[in-house]
């Protein structure tokens, strides 16, 4: 029998979209002879849909959706789908995260999903009514454990995958004792650095230990700051890995459960992944909202600028991102020619605005309420909110998106200037280290087969250039220490005793940096959103989903209409 997982790229809330994109895979799929075509969870209406599912407007438009995906695929052709359907208990949540089994134009069997996550990016208890039971679903010939994301992270998990998170139920165990012939799990699950190795020990340990064949079919693209990479793969009884889906794209992945098992392997680089993670992130943000004509960067000639810049050029093309410079007296030379050298080399827009005059105006508007005090922060960051004014007046006048460039490091510890560098739509490097984004330039450049990046850019010291001769570390500790710290502190929960033990370092240092982490909250929660790129991602503002713009007399009208399937 074969069967096609296929890997697509829905957007929050764009039911029409999203149908179309179903179809389209499914009819690809039925034409190469698939006999079954699994879409990942909630792909009807894109993860996460958060608020949306209180919307009972969108609810009677989800299931509508459905039915006219039903009668609108091929007949003789099994699917599996994702999507929020009613809880028809009168208790409970109102809604259970389902996979639907669709074939001759109704649907013909669901499963819903049990262990409903909670922790981090996941809120998914305060709307689904998790299953009560596990039941094999039964298609033709097979016996298949359908189950849903969350479901086969469990407690059984395998040494090496994160134990913070357990659960009463196994449901993967549970599936294997009604003896299936297969799993198959339909999923959203985000990227984070490290993820596709986890996978790997994860579904090869659940196949050893059931001895049946493992299909995982992961949805793919960003949502507001969640990326999603991908990743679907088959795995044999064994636990070898014989069928591998792209990472970061879209992809049709087909398996025949007769076939002979062959070794399907991918090698992965952590930063190669980082790189290909935030490109998607920048371009999914961009499109998926659909209401900005270019990106807007400003460049300093550090970078973290720089690094920003080459993404969105990645992910856009050149043609769709502006870089300004802003220089102001204590500038360095560097500033202004690091960042004309960069803009050369990527072949963007480029624009130099200095910001002297505007900086002098508060100076003199600020003389006597700040008379007889010595000049300190409060006139460095005039400059920062300067450069911010300037560059949301471009945004606005344009209808540019203007990306934030601080990075984590900063962002956690509260180097940042508010309403300044903070300015943004979305904040491309909140969650990578700053240590990882010089990681990111070299292979950007060993990428492009050229210095992209300006060595100088790479190799100068990092400042703030807020006042003459200002270094990073004049304020932190170098990066290399100060990240170690953050590492372990913000990513992986430890606490001080363990990290000065691990990394050797002074405790009253490392005191003195958890201490900036706890205080920064505040400051954390006026970023925009960032790019979450770690597990236990940290400081990047708020969450908003992503909804594309609807017709909405189509919707209403979709809403409006008599169910025909039995959701």
């Amino acid at each position: 029998m074969q069967i096609a997982l296929a890997q697509i790229n829905p957007t929050i809330g764009d039911l029409e979209g999203n149908r179309e994109k179903i179809l389209d895979y499914a009819r690809r799929a039925d034409d190469r002879g698939a006999d079954l075509v699994v879409f990942p969870e909630l792909c009807v209406t894109g993860y996460p849909p958060e608020d949306l599912l209180e919307n009972p407007f969108f609810k009677r438009a989800v299931q509508r959706t459905v039915d006219h995906l039903a009668r609108a695929l091929p007949a003789d052709l099994g699917v599996i789908i994702g999507a929020p359907v009613p809880n028809g208990d009168r208790f409970g949540k109102p809604l259970h995260n389902a996979a639907l089994l669709l074939e001759n134009g109704a649907v013909q069997d669901r499963v819903y999903k049990t262990l409903l996550p909670t922790y981090d990016i996941f809120d998914e208890d305060r709307h689904f009514e998790p299953a009560e039971e596990r039941r094999l679903l039964e298609w033709r010939s097979l016996r298949i454990g359908l189950h849903v994301c969350e479901d086969m992270w469990n407690v059984h998990q395998p040494e090496g995958v994160d134990q913070s998170e357990r659960y009463e139920r196994d449901p993967v165990a549970e599936l294997a004792a009604l003896d299936p012939d297969l799993f198959v799990n339909i999923s959203a699950s985000p990227f984070s650095i490290g993820k596709h190795e986890v996978r790997d020990k994860l579904v090869e340990h659940i196949c050893r230990r059931h001895e049946r064949p493992f299909l995982l079919c992961n949805q793919v693209g960003a949502n507001t700051e969640i990326i999603h990479d991908g990743d679907s793969r088959v795995h044999a009884a064994d636990g070898t890995q014989v069928a591998c889906a792209a990472s970061f794209e879209e992809d049709l992945l087909f398996w025949d459960t007769e076939s002979s098992p062959e070794a399907c392997t991918t090698g992965r680089d952590a930063i190669a992944d980082l790189h290909d993670a935030l490109v998607l992130g920048v371009r999914d943000y961009y499109e998926k909202t659909g209401i900005f004509d270019k990106a807007l960067v400003g460049l300093s000639g550090g970078i973290d600028s720089a690094v920003t810049c080459a993404l969105a050029v990645e992910a856009l093309g050149p043609e769709r991102v502006v870089g300004v410079t802003m220089p102001s007296d204590i500038s360095s030379e560097g500033s202004v020619t690091d960042s004309q050298a960069l803009a050369d080399n990527l072949g963007i827009e480029f624009k130099e605005i200095p910001i002297k005059p505007a900086v002098d105006a508060f100076d003199d508007m600020l003389a006597d309420e700040f008379a007889g005090t010595e000049p300190g922060v409060a006139e460095e960051n005039i400059q920062s909110r300067a450069r911010g004014v300037t560059l949301m007046a471009l945004s606005n006048k344009f209808g540019h998106l203007l990306l934030s460039t601080g990075n984590k490091s900063e962002v956690a510890i509260g180097y940042v200037t508010l309403y300044g560098d903070t300015n943004g739509g979305v904040a491309v490097l909140s969650d990578v280290l700053k240590t990882r984004v010089y990681e990111l330039a070299r292979h950007i450049n060993v990428r492009a087969g050229e210095n992209v990046i300006p060595q100088n850019t790479i190799e100068k010291p990092p400042s703030a250039e807020l006042r003459a001769g200002q270094k990073d570390t004049d304020t932190l500790p170098p990066y290399e220490t100060l990240d170690a710290i953050l590492e372990r502190y913000v990513e992986q929960k430890k606490e001080l005793e363990t990290i000065v033990g691990e990394t050797g370092l002074d405790e009253d240092l490392v005191r003195g940096v958890l201490r900036q982490v706890d205080q920064n909250e505040y400051k954390r929660r006026q970023a925009p959103p960032g790019l979450r790129v770690t597990e236990k991602a940290f400081g990047i503002g708020r969450r908003i989903p992503i909804v594309m713009e609807w017709d909405r007399e189509a919707m209403e009208a979709l809403a409006a209409e008599e169910p025909v399937s039995n959701l």
